[in-house]
């Protein structure tokens, strides 16, 4: 069951935020049931809900049969321990949803370090009230990823684990550095985004990949480990070209830290192409968000490309000055693309 108060946001509207949270519950892997919306003021400070409307939540998770509580709205250690004591399930929030689905797509070491760290500095800071909850949570969502038999364990082992972590991801750092420091003089483009715009599939229309392509998949995230690949441009002029994971409104601040190793891809960059979808009717939101967490991360003032891919999909592509469309996917404005990015890296 899914839970949400409106707060009556403007900016960002709860029908957006809402769908874009039952998205990345299915996702993970979960069958939504049911869903509650309370249009307040402000939060409840002891349950989030109101206190009637904690009762219809529990006859509905009754009804329904629902086995898991998913709430979109940040949640305070006192507000989950009430919730959970009131429906007597696991409550869910969206920083563990989005770190649920890292777990599930983390292939190297790097990006599994990278989840497992973020999986812990979310539970160290919620800690309170949450032991009688990790008890249930069984196998489900949370307990995926390299965290998981380390559901349970105090605040002391997750603090020791955390700076085994830390090393561990200053090592991949420096190794990067060299990395990067032993690389051509080849100017390096990024391609930034909010995850599911089909930043993995312009990079393999770029580079013409097929069988060493980025991985793609249709689904949140489904890229978190950065894919380099050179470009050709044309006559002798050439690029390297980077992937990065993609990201989401209101990215979590562990998701921003643990990060850092692999986003630093974004300092190095000489130029950014930020890939909006053109066939969501939410790119206006998701591209402040992006801009958002690029200014957070001291990118604001990168040089920018704005690319609307999936153009092939809308008879009239949204009206962003500057924006080139495109479809990875057709091949249509890649030339064009191509153009822009040799024009702005000379």
């Amino acid at each position: 069951m899914v839970v949400a108060v409106d707060l009556g946001d403007h900016r960002n509207p709860i029908g957006a935020e809402l769908a874009e949270f039952e998205a990345l519950i299915e996702a993970a892997g979960a069958e939504i049931v049911d869903e509650v919306v309370q249009k307040r003021a402000q939060v409840d400070p002891a349950t989030l809900v109101g206190s009637g409307k904690v009762k219809e939540i529990v006859e509905r998770v009754r009804e329904r049969g629902a086995t898991g509580l998913f709430v979109l709205n940040d949640l305070r250690p006192r507000q989950r321990t009430n919730l959970e004591k009131a429906v007597d399930l696991p409550v869910i929030d969206r920083t563990t949803v989005i770190l649920d689905i890292f777990a599930q797509h983390a292939r190297s070491r790097e990006g599994k370090l990278q989840v497992e760290l973020a999986q812990l500095r979310h539970r160290q800071a919620n800690l309170i009230g949450a032991n009688s909850a990790l008890s249930r949570l069984g196998g489900g969502i949370g307990t995926r990823g390299p965290g998981e038999t380390k559901l349970e364990v105090d605040r002391r082992k997750i603090g020791r684990r955390i700076s085994v972590l830390r090393r561990a991801l200053d090592d991949v750092r420096k190794q990067r550095a060299n990395r990067r420091a032993g690389r051509s003089n080849e100017r390096l483009v990024a391609l930034v985004g909010y995850t599911n715009v089909g930043k993995s599939s312009l990079l393999n229309r770029l580079a013409r990949a097929n069988g060493r392509g980025a991985y793609v998949a249709d689904r949140p995230f489904a890229t978190l480990d950065p894919t380099l690949r050179r470009v050709h441009l044309s006559g002798d002029r050439s690029v390297r070209v980077v992937d990065t994971v993609g990201f989401i409104n209101a990215l979590p601040a562990e998701l921003i830290n643990a990060f850092r190793a692999t986003l630093e891809e974004l300092e190095d960059a000489d130029l950014l192409v930020h890939v909006l979808d053109a066939s969501s009717l939410d790119w206006e939101r998701q591209r402040r968000s992006v801009e958002a967490i690029l200014h957070e991360l001291g990118l604001g003032e990168k040089p920018v490309v704005l690319a609307l891919n999936k153009s092939d999909l809308v008879a009239d592509p949204p009206p962003v000055p500057d924006a080139i469309p495109i479809s990875a996917k057709t091949g249509s404005g890649i030339a064009l693309l191509k153009a822009e990015i040799e024009r702005r890296i000379a």
